[in-house]
């Protein structure tokens, strides 16, 4: 939809991440006069929504994510199809850690809950799966799962956008929202104001503004969103010569995660040719607006995993590239899905604290964010009450798990 200076919306989008993005294209697609605002630059690299790679897996401790993993999994496709181009690209996934890692029982409990095929490898069953490109400690499981894979995150992104837009969205960027305030003297909804003094009034408004958001609920509520924003840093480790195809996704190589400490993730050579991405899900909690750009994750114990884990080939002098990203940490590490609730009732939906795991299922959170305005509920057969703003009232540190936290605080060179 060409913008035409009207200021009057069924829907309105405060912030053009993967998840916002996702929610602009069902909500378009549903034939709703929607509004995408973004604060930055569309496709910006201050967030969580850039980059080269994301891994898409099912393979969660946490069962009540399956469903959205596999629901993703399909929208994704849908979304492809729609396009013309692919942004996710298949291969398995593999998860390792010690035979009595609580956490990683919880994974392979998730298989047989909802009947994902699995494979329970020994450490020389795994070596010898993976050809000696994986090797694990005997003392530790691998489990080996089909659905996995890489998405490309930037491209994914600029795909919704570019299907809101086809179904008729209106986008904006470079435009901050200072407030969102109840339409008291029309028919009701809401008025969002920006920086610049634009107002534009909407029936609902969904808030997905990342990092940010904790910000925007305090001015807009005068409550404390419970998330915290963490820079974390990606690396790139070099395959060393005549190695290269065998840590390609083409060759079937995994994308992973190990379990234990460190929590260690990597997806397969796809984005830099000769390159394998492996990283430490963790990283320092900041002002998203005063980061410390670096200075990146403790690199002593990411080198002992790497020469442990592939048969030295890949050399482990140091990363030759990295990248900066954004998480947005829940202290339970689960989402936020919710209506803001007070004044604003059902009229207001907050989506955030997606805890650097949620881009593979943002298809799914688009679709659920899109119902809860419009439907007032979402259906799908997702467990909302995990999601739950009001959860942290009952409980500061939210859902209770029976297993340690993943992401590593403070860590540093």
């Amino acid at each position: 939809m060409e913008y035409s200076g009207d200021h009057r919306f069924d829907m309105i989008i405060v912030g053009a991440g993967v998840m916002g993005s996702s929610a602009a294209y069902q909500l378009a697609k549903r034939g709703h006069k929607t509004l995408l605002l973004e604060q930055f630059d569309f496709l910006h690299h201050r967030g969580s929504s850039h980059g080269e790679s994301r891994t898409i897996r099912a393979t969660y401790p946490e069962d009540y994510y399956y469903t959205m993993v596999s629901e993703s999994a399909q929208l994704w496709a849908q979304a492809q199809s729609e396009i013309g181009y692919k942004v996710h690209f298949p291969t398995q996934q593999f998860d390792m850690g010690p035979k009595d890692q609580q956490s990683l029982l919880s994974v392979v409990a998730t298989c047989r809950k909802h009947g994902l095929a699995h494979r329970v490898m020994d450490s020389k069953t795994v070596s010898e799966y993976f050809s000696g490109r994986i090797n694990i400690p005997e003392n530790w499981i691998g489990v080996s799962t089909d659905l996995g894979g890489v998405i490309k995150p930037t491209k994914a992104v600029s795909m919704f956008q570019t299907l809101a837009l086809k179904n008729g969205a209106v986008l904006r960027d470079n435009t901050k929202v200072a407030n969102i305030k109840k339409d008291g003297e029309n028919e009701g909804g809401v008025i969002v104001s920006t920086v610049k003094g634009e107002k534009f009034h909407g029936k609902k408004c969904i808030v997905t503004a990342g990092a940010w958001i904790g910000k925007l609920v305090k001015t807009v509520a005068g409550i404390e969103f419970p998330v915290e924003p963490l820079e974390t840093t990606v690396c790139y480790w070099r395959i060393k010569e005549g190695h290269e195809d065998k840590f390609a996704i083409d060759s079937e190589f995994p994308t992973f995660a190990s379990y234990g400490a460190p929590y260690v993730y990597g997806t397969p050579s796809l984005e830099y040719p000769g390159l394998i991405k492996v990283a430490v899900h963790g990283g320092y909690l900041c002002d998203p607006d005063k980061r410390p750009w670096g200075p990146g994750v403790k690199l002593e114990e990411l080198k002992e995993w790497i020469k442990e884990r592939f048969g030295g080939m890949v050399d482990t002098e140091g990363p030759v590239a990295t990248q900066l990203c954004m998480y947005s940490m829940t202290p339970d590490e689960d989402f936020v899905i919710d209506f803001l609730g007070g004044e604003f009732g059902k009229d207001v939906v907050v989506g955030g604290g997606f805890s650097g795991h949620g881009f593979k299922m943002a298809p799914a959170v688009g679709r659920i964010l899109a119902e809860l305005a419009t439907e007032g509920e979402a259906g799908g057969g997702v467990e909302m009450k995990q999601f739950s703003l009001r959860r942290f009232e009952e409980n500061p540190k939210g859902n209770a798990k029976e297993y340690p936290d993943q992401v590593i605080l403070g860590s540093c060179l």
